[in-house]
C-alpha cells in the first residue's frame, strides 16, 4: 500500500476512534449526573411522554368514532376466548418492537446530532461536507419516521378500537376508558425515548441521547411487562363489566 494511503487510512481511523471515545465519555458523564439527580431527567421526560400517550389515545378514539366497524367477530382473549401464555407473549413482542423503534430513534439522534458534527470537525473536503449534511438529514428522517409511526398507530388502533367497541356494544370513548388502566402506562413507557429525544433536540443536548436510550428503555421494560399482564388478564374483566353483550 502506498504511504499516502496508509496515512489517509490512519487519519480516518483516528477520527473514528476520537468520535467513539468522546461519545462514550459524554454518555458516562451524563449517566453519572443523572445518577446523582435521578428525578432531574425523569421529571422532564415523564410529563411529555404522558402527553404524547394521551394524545395518541385521543386520536385513536377520534378515528374509532369515525370508522365503520367490521362486523366480523374478533377473538378477544378473556372475553370470548380463553387466555394463554401466548397472548402475553404477543403483547410483549408487539411492545418490544415499538420500544426498539423509539430507542433507535434516540440512538440516531445521538449519532446525527453529536457524533457526526464532531466527526465532521476533524475532516476536510468532500468527507467533511458529507458529514455536515448527513446530520440534519438524519434528524429530519427520524422526525418524519416518528410522525409516520404515530399517524399509522392512530389509524390502525382506531379502526381496531371501532371493531372491538362494536362487538362489545359500547362506544369507542367508553372502550378507551376501559383500556386506560393498561394503555396509559404502557404508552407512557413506550414514548419515554421519544420524549427524551424531543427534549434533547430542543435543548441541543444531542450528546445525552445515548445515555437517555439506556435509561428510558431500562425504565420502560418492567412497566411493559406489568402492563402486558394487566392487558391480558385484568382488562378483559373490566370490558365485560362495561359491555351489554357479555
Amino acid at each position: 500500500m502506498p504511504r499516502t494511503a496508509e496515512v489517509s487510512a490512519s487519519k480516518y481511523v483516528n477520527v473514528n476512534d476520537l468520535v467513539l471515545v468522546q461519545g462514550w465519555s459524554d454518555t458516562r458523564k451524563t449517566l453519572r449526573e443523572w445518577n446523582r439527580r435521578p428525578w432531574g431527567a425523569l421529571r422532564t421526560w415523564l410529563p411529555l411522554s404522558i402527553a404524547i400517550a394521551a394524545g395518541l389515545l385521543i386520536a385513536t378514539t377520534w378515528v374509532a368514532s369515525l370508522a365503520t366497524p367490521d362486523p366480523s367477530v374478533l377473538r378477544l382473549p378473556g372475553i370470548n376466548a380463553p387466555v394463554d401464555a401466548g397472548d402475553v407473549t404477543y403483547v410483549l413482542i408487539r411492545n418490544a418492537l415499538v420500544l426498539a423503534l423509539h430507542g433507535f430513534a434516540c440512538i440516531a439522534g445521538f449519532i446525527a446530532g453529536s457524533s457526526l458534527p464532531l466527526s465532521a470537525s476533524k475532516r476536510s473536503g468532500l468527507s467533511r461536507w458529507v458529514h455536515e449534511k448527513a446530520g440534519p438529514l438524519a434528524i429530519g428522517f427520524v422526525v418524519c419516521a416518528t410522525l409516520f409511526s404515530l399517524t399509522t398507530q392512530a389509524y390502525i388502533l382506531g379502526h381496531t378500537e371501532a371493531d372491538i367497541a362494536n362487538q362489545l356494544g359500547i362506544s369507542p370513548a367508553l372502550l378507551t376508558v376501559g383500556l386506560l388502566p393498561h394503555a396509559l402506562p404502557e404508552l407512557t413507557a413506550l414514548f419515554l425515548p421519544l420524549a427524551a429525544w424531543t427534549i434533547a433536540s430542543r435543548r441541543d443536548e444531542w450528546h445525552t441521547l445515548l445515555a437517555a436510550t439506556f435509561v428510558t428503555v431500562g425504565l420502560a421494560v418492567p412497566v411493559l411487562i406489568v402492563t402486558s399482564l394487566v392487558e391480558v388478564y385484568l382488562t378483559p374483566e373490566l370490558l365485560v363489566a362495561l359491555s351489554d353483550k357479555y
